[in-house]
């Protein structure tokens, strides 16, 4: 007996060495089988399963194919077309083969002084379209954002432009004009200001008359987006910042500015690039003219391309409008992160 138990507590490993028919805690040795701690934390881990995730992997693609499919067939297949077209020398009734020239088209666009002008016209467009926008949609924003009278009945009214088509817009805006029976020489004439003018076949005056065109009809959309900012702002921070003695300008400085910049910026750009690729509403108001003082990048395009049968051509300068559009995202999502805003 002496003997045994001494073998037993014999020497530092000698509690492990007398246990080892039943393996300790570790799962191993005589209960082995079980895995102990081990085996029980086995079995209750669930194996990988990669086939049931590979089918659930296809079926997020299949879900995806009824919205990327038409992406593919009407945006970014005509777009890969029109790269490749630019470096062609299509044109329209040609019987022989059309033939790849390289960048010949690029080249003979740094030399069109036409399509410069044009562009020159269209950052004017753009520009003059977009900052006047952007300032009346806030104010028009802030009005409707206050607890008035019939104040649904103002935001109905606001948004009815949005809800028009471009060509109607224009067909209407045409009539306003009219230099003999418009709304607008009758009223010069009632309050004796003059005869009128032809506002639109005017070389001093189409411009000008276009692009307030272009503020109405695209105010509505930037006048949403900002007054869904200022809704979402927290009516305590107004509150807090009047109780401070804030007036009305510091307020909108320090607490609606702030909140609503993200979307202003945002909207800001959309519209710059909406307004830069505009071609119904002017083409409806004035084809272009008077003299090219209207004609805009897409219009000079519309035109080398299905009035003088210049694809080739027109497909370059639609190359260059989409390179400038890039920029102007690049510098706006640039300017977004250096910024810090949210996304």
């Amino acid at each position: 007996m002496t003997s045994v138990t001494a073998t037993k507590r014999s020497g530092p490993d000698g509690p492990h060495d007398g246990r080892s028919g039943r393996g300790g805690r570790d799962g191993q040795g005589g209960r082995g089988g079980r895995g102990g701690k081990g085996g029980r934390a086995g079995r209750f881990r669930r194996p990988e399963q990669p086939e049931r995730k590979a089918f659930g992997d296809r079926a997020g693609w299949f879900l995806v194919l009824p919205a990327l499919i038409p992406i593919l067939i009407l945006s970014v297949g005509p777009l890969l077309y029109g790269i490749a077209l630019a470096f062609t020398d299509a044109q329209s009734g040609r019987t022989r083969s059309t033939q790849w020239i390289g960048t010949l088209n690029f080249q003979d666009l740094l030399h069109d002084t036409l399509f410069w002008d044009s562009f020159r016209i269209g950052l004017v467009w753009a520009v003059g379209v977009t900052v006047p926008q952007f300032l009346l949609a806030l104010g028009l924003a802030l009005l409707l954002n206050q607890n008035l009278r019939m104040r649904w009945l103002a935001r109905a009214l606001a948004i009815i432009p949005w809800a028009m088509p471009e060509v109607v817009v224009g067909i209407m805006w045409r009539f306003v004009y009219n230099p003999d029976a418009g709304i607008l020489n009758e009223t010069i004439r009632d309050l004796g200001l003059g005869d009128g003018r032809d506002w639109l076949t005017g070389l001093a005056t189409a411009l000008p008359a276009v692009i307030l065109v272009g503020i109405w009809a695209g105010m509505p959309q930037t006048t949403v987006a900002l007054l869904a900012g200022l809704q979402n702002t927290p009516r305590e921070l107004h509150e807090a910042a009047a109780l401070d003695g804030a007036g009305a300008w510091r307020r909108f400085r320090t607490v609606t500015w702030p909140a609503i910049k993200p979307i202003a910026l945002a909207i800001s750009a959309l519209n710059l690039i909406w307004n830069f690729n505009s071609f119904a509403l002017v083409y409806v108001l004035t084809s272009g003219g008077p003299g090219g003082r209207t004609r805009l990048p897409m219009l000079f395009a519309y035109e080398e391309a299905f009035r003088y049968g210049q694809f080739g051509y027109a497909a370059a300068m639609g190359c260059v409008m989409v390179a400038v559009i890039s920029v102007l995202l690049a510098v706006h999502l640039v300017g977004r992160l250096g910024g810090g805003e949210d996304r």
